[in-house]
């Protein structure tokens, strides 16, 4: 199978995973909002995860699917993702005790998916 053909399938895996956890996210927010606080609402609202976790399964065999370069590459997206990441929920940390608002720790996913897809983009056009 060439590259071409596993980063195909790759997106196809890993579409129907989101589209399933979309359905699922919404479904548990539907659901979740008319049922009684306890286990079973609880449950419910983290049903979403399952397909996050079959999600993170399709990521995890695209990598290992991948040559050495690639999976540097990635590594070090990866890396420097976090590190940008980390630096910029502590900064907001402090600033937090200087009053500002709290957030959510839904915006630390997005902060660094941006990062690695800005990286991730760089690369790609810096090797062309």
């Amino acid at each position: 199978m060439s590259q071409r053909e596993r980063n195909v399938r790759y997106q196809k895996e890993l579409t129907g995973a989101l589209v399933l956890y979309a359905i699922v996210l919404v479904a548990a927010l539907t659901f979740g909002q008319r049922m009684a606080p306890g286990v079973a609402q609880t449950a419910l609202y983290v049903s979403p995860m399952l397909p996050f976790l079959l999600a993170v399964w399709v990521i995890v065999r695209q990598i290992r699917r991948s040559d050495e370069f690639v999976r540097k590459t990635t590594l070090e997206h990866v890396a420097i993702a976090a590190a940008v990441t980390a630096g910029w929920t502590f900064t907001y940390g402090f600033l937090e005790n200087a009053g500002y608002p709290r957030l959510s720790m839904f915006t630390v996913w997005p902060v660094m998916g941006a990062v690695w897809g800005v990286l991730a983009i760089a690369s790609s056009l810096r090797q062309r």
